[in-house]
This record gives structure tokens, sequence and C-alpha cells, in this order.
């Protein structure tokens, strides 16, 4: 599917074997997430836009280039904010703003409860966070809200996601390209990914 960027590195595709196994405690859990978001955040910002600087070394100058765009990163709570502090260290200048979207267990639709933006768009690209795609419909219902609010360049990265997720979020925004570390092979009756890691906040925050 175009859009759709599966990573094939295999420090992500050893941590992530890591990130499912059950016998894995929230602290660790939360080290994974955070070393995943960094690799994979790695992969989905290889083509941001650059501007030639000019640098003083001990040396002498030295040309380079720096960043042109300003990166926001929103997690969608609660489970993307794991995903977050990892990136940052990445990337200290970026904006981290959050949206509270949750998936009604009834219905398996998008409820939004928080929403932390600024008036108006002080960044170029927005980096949509959340560890599972299972459903699509609460990154759809934050991809929406971004765009209503004017994001113009928005990239979703996740680690684990279904094909019933990619497809309803490529169907609502294919302009937004999806960045994850493995596609699972379904969702099961009450929308969980199969074969998944369970659900991604309670393990990382110990409430499951």
């Amino acid at each position: 599917m175009e859009g759709l960027f599966v990573s094939n590195h295999p420090l992500i595709r050893h941590k992530v074997a890591l990130l499912r196994d059950i016998q894995t405690e929230p602290k660790k859990f939360r080290e994974l997430i955070r070393e995943i978001a960094i690799l994979l955040a790695y992969e989905a910002t290889s083509d941001l836009g650059l501007s030639p600087v000019t640098v003083t070394t001990p040396m002498g100058q030295a040309d380079g280039t720096i960043l042109a765009e300003k990166i926001g990163l929103v997690p969608i709570l609660r489970a993307g904010l794991g995903m977050v502090e990892g990136i940052w260290e990445m990337m200290p200048g970026a904006e981290v703003w959050h949206l509270g979207v949750y998936r009604d267990e009834k219905t398996l639709r998008p409820v939004q409860y928080y929403n932390k933006l600024p008036v108006a768009p002080t960044v170029q690209v927005c980096l949509v966070l959340d560890p599972m795609l299972a459903t699509g419909g609460s990154a759809v219902a934050c991809i929406d809200i971004l765009k209503r609010w004017g994001a113009r360049r928005i990239k979703f990265v996740g680690i684990i996601a279904a094909p019933e997720g990619v497809a309803a979020l490529h169907e609502a925004h294919p302009d937004v390209p999806i960045h994850i570390a493995v596609l699972d092979l379904h969702l099961n009756e009450i929308g969980y990914i199969v074969p998944g890691l369970g659900d991604a906040g309670d393990r990382q925050f110990g409430t499951g």
C-alpha cells in the first residue's frame, strides 16, 4: 500500500518481540516503547527539509545543514505518552501537544475528551504517536482534529498495526504516511490486534 512504511530494521524487530512477551513487566515495557519510538521516528523523519549553515569548528569553518521545519509531537492519550520521551530527546526543539481520544468499548468508536492544541499551528510537521493502530478510529479522529486546526503535513507513527486500522486510516487520510514497526494479522471480536501485545496503555502503566 502506498504511504505505508513497515520497518525491517533488526533492532526494531528484536525489541518488538520483547515488547509482545506477556512476561515483560511495565518498567521494561516502557523502556522498549521509548526505544522503538526513537528508531521509528528516525525513519519517519528522513525527508525533513534542511537549510544550509556554516559553523565554526576548532579547526576552522565547516558547511553543514540544520532542520528547516519545526516538528510537533502529538501523542494520543494515554498510550501515546510512552513514545514522546525518546523522540523528544532526539528532537529537543519539538513541541508536544496532547489529544485525548478513547475507544468506546461497546461501539469501538473514538470519543474525544481532551484537546490542548494552541490557537493556530506553530510547526510544519506533526507526528501523531500511538503504539497501536487497531480499528484506526482514534488515529482518524486525531488527524481530523489536526487538519481542522490547520496542520498541513501529518505523519502517523505507531508500533503494531492491524490491516483494518491501516485501511481505515489510509481511506480517511490517504495523504498521511503511516510508519509502523510491524503489521499484524487482524482484529478479534473485541477490537484487539492479534497477536498484538494486549492493551499498550495498561501494560505501560501497570493497570491491566
